[in-house]
């Protein structure tokens, strides 16, 4: 046991982001798999608005993602993941922002539930919600235009935050034909993914996650009712 504890489903997109930004800064914890758990009293008391992740350090819990991930790169040792430069910081915050806000919703909220979660859940796709999504994800795949000027990441050449927030919902999207058939137009992202994909933290990490990968997530049959959107 350690004094670490991470709460939430294993293919969780932002469990994930938590679960790398602590493997990158070797912070050993604890995986709770909620999956039995998920919307029941258990849960609520952790979390009181249904969602994961939550952080439990040494008896001190916290949700949300982001207040997660900033928490973990400041009370551990280990290589930092905020530049000191005021201006670089602020711009890991707008990713942070934007992943949450104008990434994760239209490539994995919209488009791989529909394409990888609800059909492992024999429940057919709908179309509306994909071809809504769509053009969203092609304008939110312009970010090349970031990573045009010969830097290595999101936020110049220093691996921050903003790169892991990323990282889970742009391997969702490729997961899926229409994001595997936009991606090959978009060679400086395949670049970052592929420096990503090698760092050891993310190797570790997707070891533990690939058992699940494919399989049904059960309580995602209550996401029809309460999560899809409906255009």
């Amino acid at each position: 046991m350690t004094d670490v504890i991470v709460y939430g489903f294993p293919i969780s997109t932002f469990v994930n982001v938590v679960r790398l930004v602590l493997t990158y800064k070797n912070v050993a914890f604890d995986f709770h798999d909620l999956e039995p758990e998920m919307g029941g009293p258990a849960h609520l008391a952790l979390h009181p608005f249904n969602r994961v992740p939550i952080l439990d350090h040494a008896g001190f819990r916290v949700y949300e993602t982001s207040a997660i991930a900033l928490y973990v790169d400041e009370a551990f040792d280990g290589p930092a993941l905020q530049p000191k430069e005021l201006r670089s910081r602020a711009r890991v915050c707008q990713w942070i922002s934007a992943v949450s806000s104008y990434y994760y919703p239209y490539m994995s909220y919209h488009l791989s539930h529909e394409r990888l979660i609800y059909p492992a859940l024999d429940i057919a796709s709908d179309e509306k919600v994909v071809a809504h999504a769509l053009p969203r994800i092609a304008v939110a795949l312009d970010v090349e235009r970031e990573l045009e000027h010969g830097h290595d990441y999101f936020v110049g050449d220093q691996l921050t935050l903003a790169d892991f927030f990323m990282l889970p919902t742009m391997t969702s999207l490729s997961m899926t034909p229409e994001g595997q058939a936009m991606l090959k137009s978009r060679p400086r992202i395949g670049a970052w993914r592929a420096r990503m994909e090698a760092q050891p933290a993310v190797t570790k990490v997707r070891t533990t996650v690939a058992p699940y990968i494919g399989k049904p997530v059960e309580h995602a049959r209550k996401w029809v009712k309460t999560h899809r959107p409906r255009y």
